[in-house]
């Protein structure tokens, strides 16, 4: 009984001293994003069939902590620490999201970490389903990597890369240019010099977003052949409730039996409905076209090996932190294609159109 009876003395004693003076500001944010999926995927050409499955899937949840510090005139100090976190099973890591320590200023923004490249970023609002299973990652991109440096994913262009340095600048008249380097630190354990160079012309003014960007894989698939990747986005506002978005990209693989080239198209609707929104989703992937008998990623070259992959879906939101969703999203492959979704994908053979229905539910905090 003394002690309880001490404590309101303690705590009074306390907050009579004065109290330090603040470093900077701290945010504690993040995203919980699951939903129970009923997928499956259709007899391939060879006539294996993967049945059907349900399953809890987890859309890459995170929790963060960011900041920055005021150091005179306008250059501040930023730094944030972001990190996965997997609802449906427990897993999760430190610093294995976007992390990055910079400075900010009249000059923009410089910054080295963990993080997303300029040529992924650029067009990721795009898509109402990035990143979840229906993710346009499946074609654009061709596949998702959630985190990688120069060796360990050297076929994803929709990537967060390690050891990057990247530098941002002041708009000018709504646009500004991005620019990251993929440092190849990799170069004291492989036999050849493997690098990352991605940029970004971004245009965000009123209604308008559109994106040149642009990367380059340094000796991704063999030592003296690059990898590159060219995109053009485009989003508008058209409406309040309206919004329709565009991107068109190639991808061009050189390996070691040959060029490996396609060209893919996306387009996507957000239209509001009642209380939610609408969102469509489609994308387009044409043949892979080269001499390269390889495939990279979900791609190869010859005929019937190109996909379309098709997203419907309803958004309810419950308040401004918090809503339910639905979609269903199938990828129909031909004959010789091996699409798969990008997230949480099926492992289906050629031929093979997985399918997905999704019931979810997300939250910010």
């Amino acid at each position: 009984m003394r002690r309880i009876e001490r404590l309101p003395l303690l705590l009074a004693a306390l907050s009579a001293l004065p109290a330090p003076a603040l470093a900077g500001t701290v945010t504690l944010y993040g995203r919980l994003n699951t939903a129970i999926e009923y997928s499956r995927a259709s007899t391939a050409t060879d006539g294996t069939s993967l049945g059907s499955v349900v399953r809890q899937t987890n859309y890459r949840s995170v929790w963060g902590l960011r900041g920055e510090e005021e150091l005179g005139g306008s250059l501040k100090a930023l730094w944030q620490i972001e990190s996965n976190l997997s609802i449906d099973n427990g897993q999760g890591g430190i610093a294995t999201r976007n992390s990055r320590i910079g400075l900010q200023g009249d000059y923009g923004l410089f910054f080295m970490g963990h993080w997303h490249t300029p040529y992924t970023e650029s067009t990721m609002a795009y898509d109402p389903y990035y990143p979840t299973t229906a993710g346009y990652m499946a074609l654009i991109g061709n596949g998702s990597t959630s985190s990688s440096d120069n060796v360990q994913d050297t076929s994803s262009f929709d990537r967060r890369q390690k050891n990057i340095v990247q530098y941002r600048s002041p708009q000018f008249g709504g646009a500004s240019l991005w620019l990251g380097w993929g440092l190849p630190e990799e170069k004291t354990t492989v036999p050849r010099n493997p690098a990352l160079y991605s940029a970004a012309l971004v245009y965000d003014k009123g209604p308008l977003n559109a994106t040149v960007a642009y990367e380059i894989h340094q000796h991704y698939q063999a030592a003296g052949r690059n990898d590159d990747a060219l995109k053009v986005g485009i989003a508008y506002q058209l409406f309040a409730g309206t919004r329709i978005s565009a991107v068109y990209e190639h991808l061009h693989y050189r390996t070691d039996t040959g060029d490996l080239q396609r060209n893919a198209y996306y387009a996507s609707l957000v239209q509001k409905l009642g209380p939610g929104s609408v969102r469509l989703g489609f994308g387009l992937a044409s043949n892979g076209t080269g001499s390269s008998t390889d495939t990279v990623g979900f791609f190869r070259s010859g005929s019937q090996t190109g996909a379309t992959q098709i997203t419907v879906g309803y958004d309810y939101p419950l308040s401004k932190r918090t809503a339910l969703f639905a979609f269903y999203s199938r990828i129909n492959n031909q004959r010789n294609a091996v699409y798969d979704f990008a997230i949480n994908e099926l492992g289906v053979s050629a031929g093979a159109d997985p399918q997905t229905f999704a019931l979810g539910m997300r939250h910010y905090f």
